[in-house]
């Protein structure tokens, strides 16, 4: 591309709409009614985290009870068409394992994530309970520097 190209190509864009990137959050013209103080954070509840680690756990238990049903009889018929002489009878042999092995992936996530919101549970309460340590020290320190704590007053020495 040559040199007076490029320069038009940006001359070209400019004059449309310009499209900017903010980093720092939304105008405050999109935020939208629930824009406040706090409205952005992200709140989870330990409650949250569990349901969707107790339905994970379900899902995962469903899916080896109810998702292989089908999976011996395949199986067997494929074996049985395959002595018989028929190609599809390996053909139903790979559509089983290939069912079986993609089954045993979704458990596997499904068991990740029952898992993950377990740790994410604990994890994040004995976060919490850290920081709130942490802050209350702060908090007493910072009474400390507080000239009004303990009834020190005014710095200015007494006597004269």
């Amino acid at each position: 591309m040559a040199w007076d190209e490029w320069e038009r190509l940006k001359a070209s864009a400019a004059e449309k709409t310009p499209a900017r990137m903010r980093l720092n959050g939304l105008p405050p013209d999109d935020r939208g009614p629930s824009a406040g103080a706090g409205a952005g954070d992200l709140k989870v509840s330990q409650t949250d985290l569990a349901a969707i680690g107790d339905k994970a756990f379900k899902l995962c238990n469903r899916l080896w009870t109810e998702a292989r049903v089908a999976l011996p009889t395949s199986e067997k018929a494929g074996d049985s068409l395959a002595t018989q002489g028929f190609a599809f009878g390996g053909a139903l042999r790979h559509v089983g394992n290939r069912w079986e092995k993609q089954l045993k992936s979704l458990m596997d996530a499904c068991a990740h994530i029952s898992n993950h919101m377990d740790f994410s549970s604990r994890t994040h309460q004995d976060d919490d309970q850290f920081i709130r340590r942490n802050m209350s020290g702060i908090e007493t320190l910072d009474k400390g520097f507080d000239e009004s704590y303990g009834g020190r007053g005014d710095s200015k020495p007494k006597g004269n």
